[in-house]
Order: structure tokens, then C-alpha cells, then sequence
């Protein structure tokens, strides 16, 4: 096997330009890559964007301009862990925007991807050994859209 990192391909009918620019003007650490235009032979038109590479925070990605017979879904979605609440706010206002908020820290961006906005002190409150508190972190995340530091901090603390 190579020991070349994997690279995520995103599939979208005719947007992987748009969305490449999009997402790296959210992410701060991003770069745009290369972009493979389709020549006379096609299939697209001559000019357009075949694959668009980028990086997102370390990650690399493509963008595939495969048409319309896919789409995105829940099934798949990228978790973005925030240090603080004002990360999870930066995020999830410019990810949400032209999409929609779905629930328990989720959206939908307006291509269709899904994203997960979660804040690294939730994962350490998920993994307390106090079932408890687990519990409680649980319970008042499901009454969430975006993720509320200090409400899940009250609940773990039990107040």
C-alpha cells in the first residue's frame, strides 16, 4: 500500500469549483490545489472544472464534477472539532449558511454536505467514566441544534 495520506472525493453535479472556494475561505488553514478542466473530448463543457483539489485543517480533498446522480446524505459527514464556543459559533454560522441546521451539533451546508460542529470538551465529557454525567451530556445535547459549551458543561456538573 502507499504510504501516501488518503484523499476524500467529494462528488457534486457541477459545483466542486464553487465548494472547493467555499471551504477554504471557511477553514482558515486551507489551500485551494489544482484544478483539472475538462478539454474537447468532455465529457462537460470545454473550461469547466472536472476535479478540484483543496486541503481543509491537514486534510486533502477532491471535488468531482460527476453530474447529478449522486447526492449527499446524513450517512456521511465531516466532524469539525472546536476548542471553544466561539469556534463552534464561526463554524457552524458560516457552514449553515444557504443550508440548514439539522440537530445534535449537525448541518447541512448548502451543496449538501453534511458537517459535525463539536467542541473537543464534549468529547472529554462523553468519555467521563460517570455514567451519570454521560447521561445528563447526552440528554441535553439532544435537545440542541448547535452545540451549547455551557450547557453542557451545567449538565455534566449536574446543575
Amino acid at each position: 500500500m502507499s504510504s501516501q495520506p488518503f484523499t476524500t472525493c467529494l462528488w457534486f453535479d457541477t459545483e466542486a469549483e464553487a465548494a472547493a472556494n467555499f471551504y477554504t475561505g471557511v477553514f482558515k488553514d486551507s489551500s485551494l490545489g489544482k484544478v483539472h478542466r475538462h478539454t474537447e473530448a468532455g465529457p462537460g463543457p470545454e473550461g469547466t472544472a472536472l476535479l478540484v483539489e483543496f486541503e481543509l485543517n491537514g486534510q486533502k480533498f477532491s471535488g468531482l464534477n460527476g453530474g447529478p446522480q449522486y447526492k449527499f446524505n446524513e450517512a456521511v459527514s465531516i466532524v469539525v472539532p472546536c476548542e471553544d464556543q466561539a469556534e463552534v459559533d464561526y463554524y457552524w454560522s458560516h457552514l449553515s449558511e444557504g443550508g440548514n441546521e439539522i440537530a445534535c451539533g449537525w448541518l447541512k451546508d448548502k451543496y449538501g454536505l453534511c458537517w459535525q460542529i463539536v467542541p473537543t470538551a464534549f468529547f472529554e465529557m462523553m468519555s467521563d467514566s460517570d455514567p451519570a454525567k454521560v447521561t445528563r451530556v447526552t440528554k441535553a445535547m439532544y435537545t440542541m441544534t448547535k452545540l451549547d459549551i455551557a450547557a453542557l458543561e451545567r449538565a455534566f456538573a449536574g446543575e
